[in-house]
């Protein structure tokens, strides 16, 4: 199982950067050239969303993108550090975790970013707890063709 593990400093511009790499080690992974796009806007939006929770609370810690290959399948995790910062996942179809009532005070604008993630990803997962918040997503892998 190989990972990177990106951290960057709540800013708007990095997330472009998280963007090109997850896409890079998307496309080394195995993941389907037709997913790419996919892949990187997932990871834009997860990202700026924690990006805005961070900014938005007054969190100095970095946005944390964890990039896992296993055998078949390809995994994106992104954290912030805000207590909670799950919220509205569980009235998002298709995403699963979040309690019910766990809401942000920018709830609207948090279940579209989720929403948009879920029409993108087909399995995503929103955890949070007292340390933070964690979206998980997934792709399956093909093996790569080894020539003769």
């Amino acid at each position: 199982m190989a990972t990177v593990e990106l951290r960057f400093s709540a800013q708007p511009e990095h997330v472009r950067t998280a963007r090109l790499v997850a896409a890079a080690v998307a496309r080394r992974a195995g993941v389907d050239e037709a997913v790419l796009d996919e892949v990187r806007l997932a990871v834009g939006e997860a990202c700026s969303r924690a990006v805005g929770l961070h900014r938005s609370h007054g969190v100095d810690a970095p946005v944390r993108v964890v990039l896992t290959e296993e055998e078949k399948l390809f995994s994106i995790e992104v954290g912030d550090e805000v207590p909670g910062s799950g919220g509205g996942a569980s009235a998002v179809p298709g995403v699963r975790g979040s309690a019910p009532g766990d809401e942000l005070d920018d709830g609207a604008e948090d279940e579209m970013g989720l929403a948009v993630i879920s029409g993108l990803v087909d399995d995503v997962e929103v955890t949070s707890g007292d340390s933070g918040g964690v979206i998980r997503m997934s792709w399956p892998t093909t093996p790569a063709t080894v020539l003769p």
